[in-house]
């Protein structure tokens, strides 16, 4: 009597665990399917879908058809039939030497912007993120449109610029490389100053002054005792401003007034004025390994430098 109240016990458990089970499977099936039905319907599908593109050839009004084809990479490396240019390489390496400088540029700005922050009083610290952000909540093309009005011929900048000798007379600063540049970096300085502020309000100050007991100097004390604290937040910030400069589309259309041409207008041009469908994907999916190139690299750094997972994207 008493195995057979035992077994009956066991089963019952047995059983309780297998629903308890199957109500917890069902609840992440529930909560996960959302977030992957729309990564799937707006991330994996249009992936793939440029993907088969770039591999078609070039139709009738830019359209793709078949038969399979590498002639948009052809074209993207350059080769057409009148033989080789390097025009797509110069804008390939002009992207990436913009988003260099666009990155080094809010580093620069962004640091002593988030320890600022973070050694104000605890309540003004949301007010003066807030202000950092708010501007980003702004179209893209206004901010454009407003760097455009600061930086043409007659403007204090461009005179400034002009008295100095780094523009020719009457030139102002826009339409040029420099504008691009200094608009990228005001688009994306908000997502280099609040990672940076995160790791700031993690700092162990007591290295920090240990660093001066020692008599360190401030870029020593920096260098060992700031930076590789808040390594994970500048990490995170470089992902966050290098990947979407890259791929720019508005900011080098605008600033640059055609000189300063980068890979995503060169995208955008082949699937409208440019009528080549298979080399824009051609061109989107190059966008694309670039960004896994830069996050892996951005891992080995981590590692290298941080030698801690937390740094590790």
């Amino acid at each position: 009597m008493s195995n057979s109240h035992t077994t009956a016990m066991q089963s019952g458990q047995t059983l309780g665990r297998s629903q308890a089970m199957v109500r917890e499977a069902r609840h992440l099936l529930f909560t996960v399917t959302p977030g992957a039905a729309w990564i799937i319907l707006f991330l994996v599908l249009p992936s793939v879908y440029l993907m088969a593109v770039a591999f078609m050839t070039n139709g009738p009004y830019g359209l793709p058809q078949m038969p399979l084809s590498l002639e948009s990479f052809k074209q993207l490396a350059g080769f057409g039939f009148l033989g080789w240019s390097p025009g797509n390489i110069y804008t390939l390496l002009r992207s990436l030497w913009q988003t260099f400088l666009a990155t080094a540029l809010v580093v620069i700005v962004a640091y002593p912007i988030a320890y600022y922050i973070s050694t104000c009083r605890e309540k003004w610290r949301p007010l003066m993120l807030l202000a950092v952000v708010v501007p980003s909540w702004t179209n893209q093309v206004i901010r454009a449109f407003g760097w455009m009005n600061l930086l043409a011929p007659g403007t204090p900048l461009s005179s400034f610029a002009e008295t100095l000798g780094l523009i020719s007379p009457n030139m102002g600063l826009y339409p040029s490389n420099f504008a691009v540049t200094l608009g990228l970096a005001y688009n994306f300085l908000p997502f280099m100053v609040l990672p940076l502020y995160a790791a700031f309000e993690k700092l162990d100050t007591a290295q920090v002054e240990a660093a001066q007991d020692l008599y360190a100097t401030p870029f020593k004390a920096f260098w060992h005792a700031v930076f590789p604290q808040t390594l994970p937040g500048l990490l995170a910030g470089v992902v966050l401003v290098a990947i979407p400069a890259f791929g720019m589309y508005v900011v080098p259309e605008l600033l640059g007034g055609g000189k300063g041409m980068m890979l995503g207008n060169l995208v955008a041009t082949q699937f409208s004025g440019g009528s080549n469908w298979p080399l824009g994907a051609a061109g989107a999916i190059l966008m694309l390994i670039a960004t896994f190139i830069g996050l892996f690299a951005m891992r080995r750094i981590g590692k290298r430098l941080g030698g801690g997972e937390e740094v590790v994207i």
